[in-house]
């Protein structure tokens, strides 16, 4: 056999392996999903698992009040099929211009972009707006991951919004939602049962993002560090703050992982009343890696206050 003939060889033997690769069916591409916070990118890998590829755009050491437009989240935004944040204008700062500046149309409004705040009952809706008044939110306060009993409502349509977008795996996200609301139900009466010594208590916050805790667990917020709603605390704010705290049985002055703890510790030196962080989202703190861990830290962590 001549040299000449081998590739000719080489040819008959792989061409039917060649043809038989072409034929194989591409493997279908994984939804790709935008999450503006880091509960709402947890939110969707309980519900979806492997079947999606998530890209979460801010951290619990972040105010997402105040979030720079990156190149590296205009390029995810970019690739992102599903869209996923509160809304209520909290991310108003810096997601229109990440969604102008990514070009994805998709997720600008429609099927594509799903806002969890929109899903449920907000609180503190406003009668008037004025910018007098600090940061104030037109379509009431967007910290709804903070009451379980909304999260499991922004469950069931987020679901129901994978299912519409990715129909192929529609019955394995409505499998996984019936997995994550018979454990979530069971953590919410737990959390509940361990929470009830707090019902009744008072506290003063930085900010006032802890609404929806606290008409979870019936706990009464008495006053907040800052002034008006995003503006930073002055001294005579807080100095006038430390007769209301210690006039109180205040249980603790909270603030968020993500927030100068200073302020709280000032109040908290004169008033003898424990500083006391909160995760507010999923990875605040160490024990706050899932949803899970979130409330199950929070619940700790007031509770240790109470002792």
């Amino acid at each position: 056999m001549s040299a000449a003939t081998l590739p000719s060889i080489a040819f008959r033997v792989f061409l039917p392996l060649l043809l038989g690769a072409a034929v194989v069916a591409p493997a279908q591409a994984r939804l790709r999903v935008f999450a503006c916070e880091p509960e709402w990118g947890s939110l969707v890998h309980e519900l979806a698992g492997d079947k999606v590829d998530v890209d979460v755009a801010t951290s619990a050491l972040q105010d997402v009040h105040v979030i720079e437009a990156k190149p590296s989240l205009i390029a995810k935004l970019r690739a992102a099929d599903l869209l996923v944040c509160t809304g209520a204008e909290l991310e108003v700062g810096w997601l229109p211009q990440l969604i102008r500046q990514s070009g994805n149309t998709k997720v600008a409004s429609g099927p594509g972009a799903f806002m969890a705040a929109m899903q449920v009952k907000t609180l503190e809706k406003p009668t008037a707006l004025d910018r007098a008044n600090g940061d104030v939110h037109p379509d009431g306060n967007p910290h709804v991951q903070l009451d379980p009993r909304r999260v499991l409502v922004i469950a069931q349509r987020l679901d129901a919004r994978l299912a519409q977008l990715d129909p192929a795996n529609a019955a394995v996200y409505q499998q996984r939602l019936a997995d994550f609301s018979g454990r979530w139900t069971a953590a919410m009466k737990r959390w509940q049962a361990q929470a009830a010594p707090l019902r009744g208590r008072k506290v003063v916050v930085h900010h006032i993002s802890w609404v929806y805790l606290w008409d979870w667990l019936g706990i009464q917020q008495i006053g907040a560090l800052e002034p008006k709603p995003g503006v930073p605390p002055t001294s005579a704010h807080l100095s006038g703050l430390i007769a209301t705290t210690k006039a109180s049985n205040t249980l603790a002055i909270i603030n968020a992982a993500y927030q100068d703890p200073k302020p709280a510790e000032w109040l908290s030196g004169r008033t003898g009343v424990p500083a006391v962080t909160l995760p507010y989202t999923v990875g605040g703190d160490a024990q706050s890696k899932d949803l899970f861990g979130l409330f199950d830290s929070t619940i700790a962590k007031l509770l240790g206050a109470a002792k």
